[in-house]
């Protein structure tokens, strides 16, 4: 990617993206791995899922639910972090709300692949949600404030394409109401659910959505830098300046969640509630304890926060640093927040013979290639972006 046909273009001044060999290799290779992520689900569609995918009744969310949480939660983030400038008239987040709101949909898309293949018949989703409605269902709300959030979010960025800023902002303003609202209903897809104790409690709304909001710092972060090192754009003082105020709201939010996690690691611990402190100690000192330490705590909190406050926000490739490690991060945090609510074994406790305490998951073959394919698809989505919109440029560059 470091050899454009043009040298030195800056987004600033409004000239086309970069083309080179590179960058069209990628664009072509990530739709080739989108492709096969496809393929492999279609397979499983024909094959069963039973035959293909290694949930059971006793596990029956796995990877594809965390990597659908995964999107939408970042998803929602960035609407969120576009609506600071659009919206709510935040200068110093005006030039990356367009990347943001184009991130936003390419996210969302990827997480609807993904959970596309993780239904055994989605279309059934798409028609009973209308000719059917269970308004006393939380996944039928889910479905259906994620379509709406999604129809605000192409007009907002369609309004924006054609410098319709007035309907913009009020099209963003409901795209990040109808978004926190899918989110926040997400989290009670989890929170209402009983049966299982780590998840059950009103936590996991407001949880979600503060983690939404880092998720969205996170991904402005890594995705603004991607653009414009493999483009040879030159950022102007003002992106940097927005990337910095990105950057400390981020921080903010990691360090919430720190505080987040650490309480829930005391309720989960205090008073040894049944089922839920089983599931805590395989978080922390059990089967998952190096997801929770290394994955969730050092890299998608402690290590971003470090170099975030330590360079102050100023050092551009630094922030890039702390949105990959952010980002990754997250993805732990997902995983871990779907199948640990889930490995603990209900009938251990009774001394049942061959009945361990924590029950055992790994993803099949399948489940990492639709994955992989539904990441694939976001990153052709951000690379044809940059190319079809030019860099996404705020009307003030």
């Amino acid at each position: 990617m470091n050899e454009p046909t043009v040298s030195s273009l800056t987004a600033e001044k409004g000239l086309p993206v970069v083309s080179s060999r590179a960058y069209n290799a990628s664009i072509a290779f990530f739709a080739f791995m989108a492709a096969v992520g496809v393929a492999f689900g279609l397979h499983a569609m024909y094959a069963g899922h039973e035959a293909v995918y290694n949930c059971t009744r006793e596990i029956p969310w796995g990877l594809l639910i965390a990597t659908y949480v995964f999107f939408v939660v970042t998803s929602t983030g960035l609407c969120i972090v576009s609506s600071l400038g659009h919206v709510f008239g935040f200068e110093s987040f005006m030039p990356v709300a367009k990347r943001a709101v184009f991130l936003s949909i390419a996210t969302i898309i990827s997480g609807f692949i993904v959970i596309a293949f993780e239904i055994e018949n989605p279309w059934r989703m798409a028609i009973y949600n209308m000719i059917s409605p269970n308004l006393t269902s939380n996944i039928w709300w889910m479905g259906t404030l994620y379509g709406v959030y999604l129809f605000f979010m192409a007009v907002e960025f369609a309004m924006l394409q054609m410098n319709k800023h007035k309907m913009a902002s009020m099209l963003g303003l409901l795209g990040v109401l109808s978004g926190i609202a899918a989110h926040s209903n997400l989290g009670a897809v989890f929170g209402l659910l009983g049966a299982r104790e780590f998840w059950h409690g009103p936590y996991m709304p407001i949880y979600f959505i503060t983690s939404a909001a880092m998720s969205g710092c996170a991904a402005v972060l890594l995705f603004t830098y991607i653009a414009y090192k493999t483009n040879g754009w030159k950022m102007s003082d003002k992106l940097k300046n927005s990337l910095k105020a990105v950057a400390y709201t981020g921080a903010f939010l990691m360090a919430t969640l720190m505080f987040f996690d650490i309480w829930k690691v005391i309720s989960g611990i205090a008073g040894h509630p049944p089922g839920k402190y089983e599931a805590t100690m395989a978080l922390i000192q059990g089967p998952y304890a190096f997801n929770f330490w290394v994955g969730e705590v050092l890299m998608g909190m402690v290590l971003p926060f470090v170099i975030i406050l330590g360079t102050k926000g100023k050092s551009v490739p630094a922030l890039f640093v702390a949105g990959v490690l952010c980002v990754i991060g997250i993805f732990f945090m997902r995983y871990d927040l779907v199948l640990v609510g889930e490995i603990v074994n209900p009938f251990h406790e009774y001394g049942v013979l061959d009945f361990p305490l924590y029950l055992s998951y790994v993803p099949s073959l399948h489940e990492i290639m639709i994955t992989i394919g539904g990441l694939s698809f976001c990153a052709m989505a951000f690379l044809m972006g940059e190319k079809m919109f030019k860099g996404h440029l705020a009307d003030d560059h």
